[in-house]
């Protein structure tokens, strides 16, 4: 009888091991999980299928792309968890839009981004010089009229030269009332920015940022005038402050680390080689 118990006992233990090795195996493969990212019309939707989600497949992932036609959705979507993750905007936007609605988002990690940039279809220019001397006072320019983007962009034509601003306001944010000399005699319009393409049409100038001028076809390159990007201009990745330790967010930001997302980036046949790069990218890849 021991004999037969000595046996019995010998088989369940195998049973028992065998399982928990099974278990452990069950560990290590990736497992799926479907993650969902919001973004705005234009190029980042692009970068996400591209560059992004090959790598997140590769960890485990399903990826959807959500697109939103503007920029308020994509952050309620965050906060409300109808998304993962969103991918359109820069820090100052997050934080003052976050502030203003009372959401808990936090920047995961910069991306390559496009600069805005003054375009024409009624002015022949291809410098701020060339533009400045076709002028005609009262000249129609739009931009966009979100609080933290007219600031952006009437920062961008005082760099320019072609408006001032006054000393005492912060430039931050600036709106149209802040300004302090207009010598060109531009009449100033403040547009949804995701209709400032069509306005080309219509008025003399329009600073549309690049990813609205990218959904509509317009090359960075024909821009009378490009942005260069501060640090905290360039776009970012953004997920609920509450999930920055979550597997998912920290697999998003090994993704974009790493090589194989650099190496679509940089590839002649996407647009993405001329966005402006983070210092992080620049200084990891060696690259401007």
């Amino acid at each position: 009888m021991k004999k037969y118990s000595s046996l019995i006992a010998l088989v369940l233990l195998l049973v028992f091991t065998l399982s928990l090795s099974g278990c452990g195996g069950a560990t290590e493969k990736p497992v799926s999980k479907k993650l969902t990212f919001g973004v705005s019309p234009g190029p980042y939707g692009d970068m996400i299928r591209y560059a992004i989600k090959p790598g997140l497949e590769k960890k485990g992932y399903s990826v959807e792309i959500k697109e939103f036609s503007d920029w308020i959705q994509p952050n309620l979507a965050l906060n409300n968890k109808e998304i993962d993750a969103n991918m359109f905007q820069h820090r100052i936007y997050l934080e003052k839009f976050s502030a203003d609605k009372g959401l808990t988002l936090s920047q995961l990690v910069k991306i390559p981004t496009a600069g805005m940039g003054v375009y024409s279809r009624k002015i022949n220019a291809k410098t701020a010089e060339e533009l400045k001397a076709a002028i005609k006072s009262g000249d129609e320019i739009t931009m966009p009229n979100d609080p933290t983007n007219i600031a952006r962009a009437l920062r961008f034509l005082a760099k320019n030269n072609l408006i001032t601003l006054k000393s005492t306001i912060d430039v931050a944010k600036a709106s149209e009332k802040d300004i302090d000399q207009n010598p060109y005699g531009l009449k100033i319009s403040p547009v949804e920015a995701a209709q400032l393409p069509r306005t080309l049409d219509s008025v003399a100038l329009s600073v549309v940022p690049g990813n609205y001028a990218i959904s509509a076809g317009i090359p960075l390159s024909s821009a009378i005038i490009l942005e260069e990007l501060t640090e905290d201009l360039k776009n970012i990745i953004a997920v609920r402050t509450e999930d920055l330790d979550k597997q998912y967010a920290k697999d998003i930001k090994e993704v974009v680390e790493s090589e194989d997302f650099q190496k679509v980036i940089e590839d002649q046949k996407h647009i993405f080689k001329s966005f402006q790069k983070p210092d992080w990218y620049k200084e990891k890849w060696k690259v401007q």
